[in-house]
């Protein structure tokens, strides 16, 4: 294969099933950036199924010119691969392009696939404007009570990183009548206050305040 071009040659060892070869070839790919490996490292990310692999891919993508990055990525937050999602967003969050914000839609921050939103709420917190905190506290509120303990502090600490403009947010699903939602913003709550505060203990304490809702009042 003398006449193939250094993305073909790119997509060949990254399909070799070593996955020490994969690693280094992405970690080549990023140390000497050729235009043309764009499309084939974002290609690999939504099929790659060794962590460690796809996150040299993603620092490969960050050492390219960061506008085609994005503009290679941005089909992919949508795809129909729920690791072509995930690995996009990481990847954007990485890059941190605000112009990435405005792909990141309320169908991409409600998606069903936990580790895809988990994503979604990590890359949205961070790549938010100033003028759509409250709007993104909003959306993200209704998450509340969602998954298991690693998708709720996901959540927390998305709320936790939007700031102060998303209290009022926060406060409102405090006062849910649902438990689970109450307790997890409750504990949001708490995580927001002290940002070195243990997510675990936070939502321990939430479930304890909660749990008190429904004791009678003494007279």
């Amino acid at each position: 294969m003398t006449d193939s071009t250094p993305a073909d040659r790119l997509r060949a060892a990254l399909a070799l099933p070593d996955s020490s070869a994969r690693l280094q070839t992405a970690l080549a790919a990023g140390t000497r950036p050729d235009d043309s490996y764009i499309v084939e490292l974002v290609a690999r990310c939504a099929v790659e199924s060794d962590f460690f692999v796809r996150d040299m891919l993603t620092w490969a993508l960050t050492r390219h010119d960061p506008a085609r990055v994005v503009q290679a990525l941005l089909p992919e937050v949508t795809s129909e691969i729920p690791q072509a999602r995930s690995q996009s967003l990481h990847t954007l969050s990485k890059i941190g392009d605000p112009a990435a914000y405005a792909a990141i839609t309320p169908a991409v921050l409600r998606d069903r696939h936990p580790e895809v939103a988990r994503a979604a709420w990590r890359t949205a917190s961070g790549l938010v404007p100033d003028d759509a905190h409250e709007a993104l506290a909003d959306e993200l509120s209704t998450q509340f009570g969602r998954g298991d303990h690693d998708t709720q502090r996901s959540l927390s600490r998305a709320f936790a990183a939007i700031g102060f403009r998303a209290e009022p947010a926060v406060e409102r699903a405090a006062a849910s009548p649902y438990d689970v939602v109450s307790a997890h913003a409750r504990a949001t709550a708490i995580v927001m206050d002290d940002p070195d505060a243990d997510f675990a203990e936070a939502a321990v304490e939430a479930r304890r305040l909660v749990a008190q809702r429904a004791l009678p009042v003494a007279e």
